[in-house]
């Protein structure tokens, strides 16, 4: 071009660049736009990514996590009925003095103890609001969804602090249903902003304050006991002695599986056996190998002399299934033997995949329920509980089938989800109405926590699960315990209740010192 131009007049040649390079800005320019808005119409579809108000979906997840104030049943319709009562009782109650309780469970992976988890806490929510004539204030219930093995509970937990500094006046967290290395991390920072937490069903040992006299979760309480407590009770029902039991665990093992085998080994401390590991996947819902291992492990078990008849098993109810089927093809069918476990071992009624014949080959399965309405039906014990409470459950139940309670979809008592959840709730709000000062209408977020400990003697909350006074760390002083047996049909029946101090406490439910 510049040969070309040569012989024309300065003028014209500059005339000609000016166009030229007028042309090429146009034509950058357009390229950037089209390329920004094709760009801003990525971001903008990205962005987009809400399931509901306050639910969505983290990048790079298709789940929907978050806090729900809504109706939103998570796509998941064993939840609708019951959160479309809870929507309800919250519009009802708009207008009244109230605080919000959030519910912390994975609604968007919801499994039947999730909905019993749900149906528990809208019970005692709605109690609270209509049974419990005069007392204030109110209470709201929220659903925080931190995603599938809590995978998310950054962003929920984030969520629930700024309600907790807002209007909505977050005053408790219940659920946290499974003691895993996630919800851990989730009850430590919950409890760091300040929120109290109550949980329903964790029964890992390092889930809990007073652990070796510390209290690293500030502002926690709980409703079950600890797996330390459990195996104690556990124990005093079976009567263990060290020369006679056999434990199998899980290794490394998580928090609920490491403390259980803890809690065991220093029960058959000086037993003459060492106990046998079997490793499962990191994600203990999964099969693995683990089958294999329990059959090479029925061996050694076979090898023990006659008298071992007790063995303890330290593990999620995965491998507990596993364990029960390699157990009922053992070679020394002969003998009998006796499985001991904790709550987990509540799974095995609805697993498919449990072959319950094995049941019936001189094997008898035992665990540790957190709740069973069957403990307080016949010939109750005089203390720790009573009929009353566990029917006032059983009423509210009933009444939760048709308007204006419910419906809330079915909700049978035999699991104990539902009746903890329900426990937990109503020490929630036992302990915000506690810490609400005379002629103020709500408590201090940090109050509600406090009173934790004061929850006792005549304070104390007489639940459906049995009687709940908390210790100077939150934990349950000793709670009933009730044993549970796996039946060849399938299904479990009550035994008997163990208590981990060996026996009931006494009327005034004051813990030693």
């Amino acid at each position: 071009m510049a040969g070309m131009t040569a012989g024309w007049p300065a003028w014209l040649r500059e005339h000609v660049w000016e166009i030229r390079f007028r042309r090429y800005v146009a034509l950058m320019l357009a390229v950037v736009l089209v390329a920004a808005g094709v760009w801003g119409g990525m971001t903008l579809a990205r962005e987009d990514r809400s399931c509901a108000p306050g639910i969505e979906r983290p990048e790079g997840s298709d789940e929907c996590v978050g806090v729900s104030t809504t109706a939103y049943d998570f796509g998941q319709r064993r939840l609708t009925d019951v959160i479309a009562a809870i929507d309800r009782e919250n519009d009802s109650i708009a207008s009244r003095a109230r605080v919000t309780v959030a519910v912390f469970q994975p609604f968007s992976t919801a499994d039947n103890d999730t909905l019993r988890e749900l149906q528990g806490a809208y019970l005692a929510q709605y109690e609270a609001n209509h049974h419990e004539s005069g007392q204030t204030p109110a209470v709201r219930l929220v659903l925080a969804d931190p995603g599938a093995d809590s995978a998310h509970w950054r962003e929920t937990v984030d969520a629930l602090g700024r309600m907790a500094k807002g209007p909505d006046r977050l005053r408790a967290v219940t659920g946290i249903g499974s003691s895993t290395d996630t919800n851990k991390e989730a009850v430590r920072e919950l409890t760091r902003l300040g929120i109290p937490v109550i949980g329903t069903s964790i029964t890992a040992d390092d889930l809990a304050n007073g652990q070796n006299g510390k209290d690293p979760f500030p502002g926690l309480a709980r409703v079950a006991p600890t797996n330390t407590d459990l195996a104690r009770a556990l124990t005093s029902s079976a009567r263990i002695s060290t020369d006679r039991a056999y434990l199998v665990y899980d290794k490394p093992g998580d928090p609920y599986t490491r403390t259980l085998r803890q809690s065991f080994e220093r029960l058959l401390k000086g037993s003459p056996y060492q106990p046998s590991a079997f490793h499962p996947p990191q994600d203990r819902t999964r099969e693995g190998a683990t089958a294999n291992a329990f059959r090479n492990i029925t061996f050694n078990i076979c090898d023990t002399p006659r008298t071992t008849d007790t063995l303890l098993f330290a593990g999620r109810h995965t491998q507990l299934r596993q364990f029960v089927n390699a157990l009922g093809r053992r070679g020394c069918l002969d003998r009998k033997f006796t499985v001991l476990t904790g709550d987990e071992g509540s799974y095995l009624t609805s697993d498919k995949e449990l072959e319950t014949a094995a049941l019936g080959r001189n094997l008898t399965v035992r665990y540790t329920a957190l709740a069973h309405f069957d403990a307080w039906t016949d010939n109750p014990p005089a203390r720790g509980g009573s009929r009353a409470d566990a029917r006032t459950l059983a009423k509210l139940l009933a009444q939760a089938e048709h308007e204006p309670v419910g419906p809330i979809g079915s909700a049978p008592l035999d699991g104990g989800q539902l009746t903890v959840a329900y426990d937990a709730t109503r020490l929630a709000v036992k302990g915000i109405r506690q810490a609400t000062p005379d002629g103020s209408r709500f408590p201090g977020l940090a109050d509600v926590g406090d009173v934790w400990p004061q929850l006792r003697g005549s304070l104390r909350v007489y639940g459906a699960s049995g009687w709940l006074c908390l210790d100077n760390h939150g934990n349950p002083y000793d709670k009933a315990v009730p044993i549970v047996e796996l039946t060849p049909a399938g299904g479990s029946e009550f035994v008997e209740l163990a208590w981990p101090e060996g026996r009931p406490p006494k009327d005034n439910c004051l813990p030693p010192a």
